[in-house]
């Protein structure tokens, strides 16, 4: 398989080819399930796709199995670098050691314990820096540089392909798991989730509308796509899979004319959310994979008799999080 960059945003053929690489690396596809109790109360045909249904728990897993593949015979000697706040890294240091590559992941102080504890079982080296994301990341650029070691940013493009296939699992005309769906409601952290949908919906010619869902205490993706511009944004959300402060301009070009809303909840609302999965589902979730159904109740009108897909990205949720949850219903 020849290495390479893409030069415009994956197609379906591209994304297909992704699907076949995958195969056999990872237990696909993820499961799609109904949800009687959620379809009620919602008044809609639910669904939800458990992206968390993979080795590290997360839908990035995906993208960084396909990137390292791609990339693994010209890295042997040096390896990969990147910043995340937990299942971002968790996939480099997961595909890396798939591929027998070197896996550096730079992480903001106090990350997940839970998912940097996993970066390291995986056998990434690990390195805390800064407050936020966006000081692990600016360390992670100087490292790569410094080391000649490939930078992965969160929003790489070549991450695409690989991320775009749960999309396709459900969408596919041709044995997807419901090709008749009429909306996804997809988290959003730096944008590859949503990205993933709306370029398999465009390739496929889907009838699906694809929302994307942030929280309002980090709303950097959602104002720079409702402004049309790169924003900076305050950082404060609980939820670190869709923690960020700014935008990211290759998801937002992807996003820019492609996706049909974008929705922000509170915290409180998320964490309510994890709980009412728990219960109602008997799904585990951490928050960031808690927000489209966070988004579905606060948009409940607007779902009402159609089929829907929530994706439930990540499930790395840590006890002292579930807890206050819980102890907060």
């Amino acid at each position: 398989m020849t290495a390479r960059e893409p030069e415009a945003p994956p197609g379906i053929e591209e994304i297909r080819r992704a699907a076949e690489a995958l195969a056999g690396l990872l237990p696909l596809p993820t499961p799609l399930i109904y949800s009687p109790a959620l379809s009620e109360r919602l008044d809609a045909h639910v669904s939800l796709k458990l992206e968390f249904a993979n080795p590290i728990g997360a839908f990035k897993i995906r993208g960084g199995v396909f990137l390292a593949g791609e990339l693994a015979a010209e890295l042997r000697s040096t390896g990969l670098v990147t910043a995340s706040t937990g299942n971002h890294g968790q996939s480099i240091a997961y595909a890396a050691g798939l591929h027998g590559l070197r896996a550096v992941v730079f992480v903001p102080e106090g990350a997940n314990p839970d998912k940097v504890a996993s970066m390291r079982r995986l056998g990434a080296e690990v390195r805390e820096q800064g407050a936020r994301f966006d000081a692990a990341n600016a360390a992670a650029l100087e490292f790569a540089a410094e080391h000649a070691m490939r930078y992965v940013a969160v929003d790489e493009p070549l991450l695409l392909p690989g991320v775009a296939t749960g999309a396709l699992e459900v969408l596919d005309p041709d044995g997807g798991q419901q090709p008749d769906t009429e909306l996804a409601i997809v988290p959003l952290g730096a944008g590859s989730g949503a990205c993933g949908w709306v370029l398999t919906r465009e390739g496929l010619g889907a009838a699906c509308e694809v929302w994307a869902v942030q929280s309002a205490r980090a709303p950097a993706g959602h104002d720079s796509w409702r402004e049309g511009r790169i924003v900076e944004r305050p950082d404060e959300t609980m939820a670190e899979g869709v923690a960020t402060g700014i935008g990211f301009e290759g998801a937002q070009a992807i996003l820019r004319d492609r996706l049909d809303d974008f929705l922000l909840v509170e915290d409180e609302t998320i964490a309510a959310a994890v709980v009412e999965l728990l219960e109602q589902a008997h799904l585990l979730v951490e928050p960031a994979g808690a927000t489209p159904l966070a988004a579905a109740n606060q948009a409940r009108e607007r779902l009402a008799g159609r089929r829907v897909v929530l994706v439930l990205s990540g499930a790395n949720i840590t006890l002292a999080q579930l807890r206050g949850f819980l102890a907060a219903t």
